[in-house]
Order: C-alpha cells, then sequence, then structure tokens
C-alpha cells in the first residue's frame, strides 16, 4: 500500500489501483474508502470512518438504494465479489427479481465505474428511485483542518450531463472529478443532516438517477425507469485528476456553453450548442420573472439546465419596500416596538413571533429590511414619505431597543444570549445611512460609537459581515464634519484589524461555524479595504491566497441557482419556518462573495472577478417576486434526509440583503 491509510484501512483487508498520478483504495465491501493523490497526500476526498465518526458503511462510496414496484431496498455488502489486476466486480440483490453489477476498473489516467441494473424476474419492473452515494469531505472541521484537509463538493445532475466534482478547499489542485458517461443523473439529496452533524457538516452526498417517489417534481421533474424483463439500465462514469477547473469543464463533453445564466424578461438568452445538440423549443427566453428550465439533447440522451429571466431590479426593489412596510411591522406592539421589521409566513401574510428562536427576532439580520428602505429612499424609489416614516421610526426603535449601555447590540428586543459581534456593524451602518439621509448628527455619533465599542469588546478577533465598510464609510463622514482625530482612530483600529488576520494565515478563529464563506468574503474585504486605505504588502500577500479560497466554495455548474454560488448547508434550519438543513442555493450572505469581488485591488481584479460578482447578484434576484415576496432559503436538494426539498422556505427573514447589498456595492 502506499498513501497515508487511515487506521480503519490498515486494519482491514483493501486494495489500492493507481490512475493519473494518484490512487483509490478498495475496501473489504469492493467500494472505494479513499481516494488520494502524491501532490497532495493529506488531502481527503473522502468522508473517513475513522476521523469522521458520524460516517459508516451504509454511506460508503457507490453503496445505495433502490425504489421499484417489487419494493424498495439497499445495497452495501456484495453477495459475490470477483478481483482483478486492474480493479473488481461486485453483484447485489438489492430488491427481489433486481440485480446489481458494479464493475470497478482503472483504465490508464481513469478510474470507471459501471452500475448496471437489471429486471431478473419475470414481469416488467418500474423503477421509481436510485440513489448512488458520493460521500465527499465536505466538512469544516477547522479553518486550517478544512483548508489542509476537506474538499468542496460541487454536484450538477442535469441528465446525461451530470457530474461531481471534489474541489480542495484551499483552491489548490488536484481537483477529483467524476462525469457521467452513458446513463444520467436527475437529482441528488443530501443525508445525515441533524443535531449530532450541526453546521459544520454538509452530509451525505447522494446522486440519483432518479428521485421521483420522493419528490416527482424536483429539478424540473424526475423521471420513472420501465425495464422490461432481462432489461437492463446503465450508469457509468469516470473518474480523474484535474490541475484545474477550466481543465475538469473540458473533459465534460459538454453539449451546450452559456456564457451567462440570466437574462432581462423578454430577451433571448445565449445558448452554444456543441455539435450535434439540439435545443427543446428552440430560442430560451421568457416574460415571467424567475427560473426556468431548458432541455437539450445529444446523440440521443437528454439533459436539462437551469436559467432565469428577471424583472428590473428597481422593480423588485419597490415591490419588496411595499411589502416591507405593509406587512413586516408588528402594528399589535407599542412604541418604539411597532416599528421594529419581523418575518412573515408568505403563505399567509401572518408576521412570525418570535418563539424563543434566536434567528426570528425583531433584530440582528431583519436589520436588512431597514437598509433596503435606505438604499430605495437614496434613489428615490418608492413611496418617500412611507419610507421616511418607517426608517424614522426603526431608528428610534433601535436607539431604545437594540443597543445596550455597553455599546453592543443586541439580537433582538426581547432576546438576548449574550454578546453576538455580527449585530453591530449592520447597525451601525444603518446610523451612519441615516445620517446621509436626514442629517442628524446624533446618528453619526452613535454609527462611530458602535464601531468603537465593537474593538473593545473584541472585534479585532472577529471577520464581521461588514465591518470594514461601515468603518469607511463613518470615517468619511467624520472627516467631513472634522472629526478628523476620530477618524483616524477608526482606520488606525481598521489597519490593525487586517495585519492581525493577514498575520493569521490559515488560522482563522471558529465563528457560528468552524469555517465558511461568510467568514472568507469577509475576511477577503477587510484585507483589501484596508489595503486600499493604506496599502501594504504585507495585505496583498495575505489576500491572494484568500480569494483563491473564496472562489472555491462557489463552484461551475451551468446552473443558475449554482453557479459561483457559494455552498451554505444550514440557513434553511436556523432561518426558515420548516427547519430542513440541507445545501441552500443561492442564499442571501453568498452576495458577500460579489462584495468582496468587487472590493479588490486592481492587482487581483479583472473581467472574471466582474463577471462573478455580477453573476452571483443577479442569480440571488429569483428569491423574489414582482409582487414583492421572497424566500430566506430554496433547499436545493430533490430530499434532506427523505423529507422532500428543492423548494422555497415559505418565511420571509433575512433575504433582504441580498437586495440591499447589490444596491449599497454600485457605485
Amino acid at each position: 500500500m502506499t498513501g497515508a491509510e487511515s487506521p480503519a484501512e490498515q486494519g482491514a483487508l483493501t486494495r489500492q489501483f493507481g490512475f493519473g498520478g494518484g490512487w483509490v483504495v478498495l475496501g473489504t465491501d469492493a467500494s472505494p474508502v479513499r481516494f488520494g493523490h502524491a501532490s497532495d497526500p493529506e488531502r481527503l476526498y473522502l468522508l473517513d470512518e475513522a476521523r469522521d465518526t458520524w460516517h459508516g458503511p451504509d454511506h460508503a462510496w457507490g453503496t445505495g438504494f433502490a425504489i421499484t414496484s417489487r419494493g424498495s431496498g439497499r445495497w452495501q455488502t456484495p453477495y459475490e465479489t470477483q478481483w482483478r489486476n486492474d480493479g473488481v466486480t461486485a453483484r447485489h440483490a438489492p430488491v427481489s427479481g433486481l440485480e446489481l453489477e458494479v464493475g470497478r476498473q482503472v483504465k490508464g489516467d481513469h478510474y470507471t465505474e459501471t452500475y448496471t441494473w437489471t429486471n431478473t424476474g419475470d414481469e416488467p419492473l418500474r423503477i421509481t428511485g436510485l440513489g448512488v452515494n458520493v460521500p465527499v469531505r465536505d466538512v469544516y472541521d477547522s479553518a486550517a483542518g478544512a483548508l489542509a484537509r476537506s474538499c468542496h463538493a460541487h454536484v450538477f445532475t442535469g441528465g446525461a450531463w451530470a457530474w461531481v466534482l471534489a474541489e480542495p478547499m484551499a483552491g489548490t489542485p488536484p481537483l477529483l472529478g467524476a462525469i457521467v458517461r452513458a446513463g444520467a443523473l436527475w437529482a441528488y439529496s443530501i443525508e445525515s443532516r441533524n443535531s449530532v452533524t450541526w453546521s459544520d457538516i454538509r452530509g451525505h452526498l447522494v446522486v440519483h438517477p432518479t428521485d421521483h417517489a420522493r419528490n416527482p417534481e424536483a429539478f424540473g421533474g424526475q423521471p420513472v425507469l420501465d425495464l422490461q424483463p432481462g432489461e437492463e439500465h446503465v450508469l457509468t462514469w469516470d473518474l480523474g485528476w484535474h490541475d484545474d477547473r477550466e481543465a475538469f469543464l473540458a473533459a465534460t463533453d459538454a453539449p451546450a456553453q452559456l456564457p451567462s445564466l440570466t437574462a432581462p424578461l423578454g430577451t433571448a438568452l445565449e445558448v452554444r450548442l456543441a455539435e450535434g445538440a439540439t435545443l427543446a423549443g428552440g430560442g430560451v427566453t421568457s416574460y415571467s420573472h424567475g427560473v426556468r428550465h431548458i432541455d437539450l439533447e445529444q446523440a440521443g440522451r437528454k439533459s436539462r439546465t437551469a436559467v432565469a429571466f428577471l424583472a428590473p431590479v428597481r422593480e423588485l426593489v419597490e415591490a419588496r419596500v411595499a411589502r416591507i412596510l405593509g406587512g413586516h411591522r408588528p402594528h399589535e406592539r407599542p412604541e418604539p416596538e411597532r416599528y421594529a421589521f419581523v418575518p412573515v409566513d408568505s403563505r399567509t401574510g401572518l408576521r412570525h413571533t418570535e418563539n424563543g428562536w434566536q434567528d426570528w427576532t425583531d433584530g440582528a439580520e431583519r436589520v436588512g429590511m431597514a437598509v433596503l428602505l435606505q438604499q430605495a429612499r437614496t434613489r428615490g424609489w418608492g413611496d418617500p414619505d412611507a419610507i421616511d416614516e418607517g426608517l424614522h421610526g426603526f431608528a428610534r426603535f433601535a436607539r431604545e431597543r437594540l443597543v445596550d449601555s455597553d455599546g453592543s447590540v443586541r439580537r433582538g428586543s426581547r432576546y438576548s444570549d449574550g454578546l453576538r459581534l455580527y449585530n453591530t456593524p449592520w447597525l451601525a451602518h444603518f446610523f451612519h445611512d441615516q445620517f446621509i439621509l436626514y442629517g442628524d448628527p446624533a446618528d453619526l455619533d452613535l454609527a462611530a460609537g458602535l464601531l468603537e465599542a465593537s474593538y473593545s469588546l473584541g472585534a479585532r478577533d472577529h471577520l464581521l459581515l461588514g465591518q470594514p465598510e461601515a468603518l469607511v464609510a463613518v470615517a468619511a463622514s467624520l472627516d467631513e464634519q472634522g472629526h478628523i482625530a476620530r477618524a483616524k482612530s477608526l482606520r488606525e483600529a481598521l489597519i490593525d484589524h487586517a495585519l492581525g488576520f493577514a498575520d493569521r494565515g490559515t488560522s482563522l478563529p471558529r465563528h457560528e461555524v468552524s469555517y465558511e464563506q461568510s467568514m472568507v468574503a469577509p475576511l477577503a474585504g477587510l484585507l483589501a479595504t484596508a489595503y486600499e486605505v493604506a496599502p501594504d504588502g504585507r495585505l496583498l500577500t495575505a489576500l491572494r491566497p484568500v480569494v483563491r479560497w473564496l472562489r472555491a466554495f462557489g463552484g461551475p455548474q451551468p446552473h443558475v441557482r449554482l453557479r459561483d454560488i457559494g455552498i451554505r448547508h444550514w440557513d434553511g434550519y436556523w432561518f426558515g419556518i420548516e427547519r430542513l438543513w440541507g445545501d441552500t442555493f443561492p442564499h442571501h450572505w453568498s452576495v458577500l462573495t460579489a462584495v468582496a469581488l468587487r472590493q479588490l485591488p486592481e492587482p487581483l481584479r479583472d473581467e472574471d472577478t466582474e463577471r462573478v460578482a455580477d453573476a452571483i447578484f443577479a442569480a440571488n434576484l429569483v428569491d423574489f417576486t414582482p409582487d414583492g415576496l421572497a424566500t430566506c432559503a430554496f433547499i436545493m436538494p430533490s430530499c434532506v434526509d427523505g423529507r422532500p426539498a428543492h423548494r422555497a422556505d415559505p418565511l420571509m427573514n433575512d433575504q433582504d440583503w441580498a437586495l440591499a447589498l447589490l444596491l449599497r456595492s454600485q457605485k
């Protein structure tokens, strides 16, 4: 054996096969337990039972389940195994009359797997569910640990156009890609998401030739597989090592290229078809705001992806502002609490009470609604009198109910679970923008005071969303008002903050999650903003790998909810009404990546960073409707722990940051 085996591997009979400079280790059940590569031998591309104790053989690579007209079953340990010099063939019987043969073989630079399901019965067989486990190690054990050992799993299940890409979280090679060559994958689901795995673990990934039995409408519709006696259904994928995303995508033989995944209503979206590929329905356009699936065919194989046609931003913002003012304020409360903004159930229009839950309060992330009102008012969008009344009322509420005597900011007027520094820059920037809109010096003084207090309370050791942006804005206004020394002190705090993180390298402190996109994006923004204030080579040197880490969170899938969108997989549980864990695409904090990319200094900015920033902002518009409704979380997988997903949570909660930061980031 070569490579670093885990204790579980060392104590079991395993066999290793080399391909393309790397290797696959097959365990006693003839399924892969590890992939590795000589250039990054410590990288764990798959979950490891010794390290990830919640992971076990039920979810080993290539295990799975079938749901059929004859019953349902799973496969794990084969009833027959035939080893060869180049691989193995394993046979399973998951359901009476349904046989599965799995062939695993090394062919030059590739490792190939073929799954063949055969109807061995005397009657036709209908398959409405097939799931195959692909347990990529998408785990945040710590920032340093994730960057050194873990991978982001970028999944695209577009029928025949389908693949899984395990990309090291550091954004470094080699990348391990599995590309479907025969058959199709039409969905993916997530398992093992609960209060044990929590927010640091993405869970077990399962890919599906069909998930019709559990969620027939997911991903534009799931097929039914009908097998006559003796008939087979085949799925084949190749795995290979790639130096970068471009090399991987070139190997996928895509039936089409989509330079942009969004377009304005009523315009045509460009689809560049590969030779021999056809597009169902001809041109791609729509006069309805939202996501639209498009179907393609090439050499008899069908594929599908999703794009979006978008209403004008002003139309979406004005509708949302009207909805916020009309529905999100709890008028039944006494003053000043009646001027807060609270979540609303979009199904009924009923305002949602806090219920002792920290992410349903009238503060914290809900401040985004007030910020959106400010951005609309700045542009003259919406009813100015109604917005003015709403903003003045919220400012009073925030002063009297959210700001504590030590300058800390509470989660909500009736909820406090101790110091949460995240809340400070949101409210500081709000009061700064109140000063810009209405000219009251007390608002600027409060904004500055909140930021000053944040550093006395420990902000130097945190990556706070919006902290550098708020600080720079407040310092500039202090300068204009003649408070030069106070502005200078704030800028010095910013530089000290940034240099402190520049010295940390990968050893980032744990925040509410051990490692996440909304740590790395504000880190990039902190370093970039400080560099703009006081150019220092140390900041630029530290920023270069951070940009690579940040870009790695968003995959290259040709799907409007996925491409370049940072992976997040817990917000549906914390912020939604249905409490579903699992991938949230796009989540509104994915726009933090766009904000950070727009802040990059000239040496690190190019056409691609601008394209990605624009695309992220545009993709987030799909979570809003022209009548002012919205969702705080679209749960992307077809199912999460067997519960149907691929749907929008009904709660309108904290999603307005997507619109607010889009407007605030525009020059």
